[in-house]
């Protein structure tokens, strides 16, 4: 492997996910036993809800790859953290590359904008203008841009452990929503709520990967496959 792409696949990361669920364990056993863990993981930031609004093509193109397991796709989304409606002061638009089960991201930040619940509330917001002043730079990026649509709006709450040697960090989500967005369904009032699963993602650099089962042989869960984009189209669309 030549020395240019063995620094580029040092910027990704890998992101191993497990599907609990709440029927069999609660999310306090699974904290606790993140917190026994011999690997000492602490908790890093306060719990906080995490919102996204993911973006795709009128088709799903970008949800039929995944379905699909087409290993390399770009998901874009608008993130933020708070509350779901109202000023939404910091938001960031993230284009999250994947390549096999590497990942990585590109993060720009945007203007403020308003989310009310009102069925033509994501009609009246100008994503458009908000990517073009994001400070894009890259010209392959706008185009891909600028044929995509708001498609969903989730929400879970999440928290954040890190190991002691800051080299494995795990976040647990729980109290998953989904409301489907379109020209004709923009009301946030419906939602659909996931209140039967927990998701244990544990994150970790590429170099990494070779010590990674002295933490995944205390878990007692299962690895899976999990995109809460395919989850939120599942519930929302099909």
């Amino acid at each position: 492997m030549s020395k240019s792409k063995t620094k580029n696949i040092e910027n990704y990361r890998y992101e191993r996910k497990f599907v609990i669920s709440s029927k069999h364990i609660t999310k306090n056993e699974i904290e606790n036993i993140i917190k026994l863990h011999p690997a000492i993981f602490r908790e890093i930031y306060s719990e906080r809800y995490v919102r996204n609004i993911y973006f795709d093509l009128i088709g799903l193109d970008n949800y039929l790859e995944n379905v699909d397991g087409n290993t390399d796709r770009v998901k874009v989304r608008i993130r933020w953290y708070g509350n779901m409606l109202g000023q939404i002061k910091t938001p960031i638009l993230e284009l999250k590359i994947k390549k096999g089960l590497l990942g990585t991201k590109k993060q720009f930040s945007l203007s403020p904008f308003v989310l009310s619940d009102n069925i033509n509330t994501i009609n009246s917001i100008d994503f458009f203008s908000l990517i073009e002043n994001s400070g894009i730079t890259n010209q392959i990026d706008r185009l891909k841009l600028k044929s995509i649509i708001p498609q969903l709006l989730n929400g879970y709450k999440r928290r954040y452990f890190l190991s002691n040697d800051k080299k494995y960090r795990i976040t647990i989500d729980s109290e998953q929503v989904f409301s489907r967005l379109g020209k004709r369904n923009n009301s946030l009032i419906n939602k659909y709520k996931n209140n039967s699963t927990i998701v244990l993602e544990l994150k970790y650099n590429f170099s990494d990967d070779k010590d990674v089962e002295k933490i995944t042989k205390h878990f007692p869960f299962r690895l899976s496959k999990n995109s809460k984009y395919v989850n939120g189209i599942n519930i929302c669309y099909l």
